[in-house]
């Protein structure tokens, strides 16, 4: 069974990063994927934090959710759609929410982005308060795919070992992980804490980037990467647009758990 990882450098056009994203996934169709995640924000990158709020769509309705559904189900692919904002009842902010879509084009899981990015990047005047537009979500999620159960995540949750080992519990044999990590960040911790997470939970990881210098000036790391159950470095793509593709092999898998079974030595 064969995975897609994209990667993009996505922008405030809206329907230019749709037109993007429907090429990689045409790609990802093409070279025998059955499913392909997209990278974070990947169908808008506002010129301010605040511009997402413009953006934001009510659950089910809207030209984003439009455009995923129809793409899944004219290529009859399973998409994770990174991170699109989706309106909150009673809140000024959205959501930051990863839509799982079948080869029909429907939902299959919605997973809202729990940990959110209010850092100040150590040594540079590079600030980020994701809160202040993002309102958070509360629920891990696993989904059944035709490729495995896939746990869903978001960038910076993955320096939050806990919430996989809540997905890994729950049954997830991969986990995708959309992301738009700083570049100052990405150079120091990006490849390590996705192998740290696909090692300790025995589980693939599929981390799709935003990569480049955006409009709005600020630059995202890249190096998409799709990491086996033991931590190897299957595919990476370090820069710019395009895909990776590989295959994963549950039943390795299976078998690297049942003779390495560090997950049934949990005490808590």
């Amino acid at each position: 069974m064969k995975i897609a990882a994209l990667q993009m450098t996505s922008g405030p056009d809206v329907p230019a990063n749709l037109a993007t994203a429907r090429t990689l996934l045409a790609a990802a169709a093409d070279a025998g994927a059955r499913l392909a995640v997209l990278p974070e924000n990947f169908a808008f990158v506002g010129l301010a934090d605040v511009d997402k709020r413009k953006v934001g769509e009510v659950e089910g309705s809207g030209p984003i959710q439009d455009f995923l559904a129809g793409a899944a189900r004219s290529l009859r692919l399973w998409v994770v759609g990174g991170t699109i904002p989706l309106k909150v009842p009673g809140e000024g902010r959205v959501a930051a929410a990863s839509l799982v879509l079948d080869d029909g084009g429907r939902v299959a899981a919605r997973y809202d982005k729990i940990h959110l990015f209010d850092v100040d990047i150590p040594g540079r005047k590079e600030h980020y308060r994701e809160s202040a537009d993002i309102a958070p979500g509360y629920a891990p999620i696993v989904v059944e795919t035709p490729v495995g159960k896939l746990g869903l995540a978001v960038c910076y949750d993955m320096r939050f070992p806990e919430l996989f080992r809540r997905l890994s519990a729950a049954g997830a044999q991969l986990l995708s992980v959309p992301s738009a990590f700083t570049a100052p960040t990405g150079r120091a911790h990006w490849e390590t804490l996705l192998r740290a997470r696909a090692i300790e939970n025995l589980c693939y990881v599929v981390a799709s980037a935003q990569s480049g210098i955006h409009p709005n000036g600020r630059e995202t790391y890249g190096d998409t990467l799709i990491v086996d159950y033991w931590g190897r470095v299957l595919r990476r793509k370090p820069r710019g647009r395009g895909i990776v593709v590989c295959d994963i092999d549950l039943d390795r898998q299976a078998e690297a758990r049942a003779v390495f079974p560090a997950l049934r030595h949990r005490v808590m």
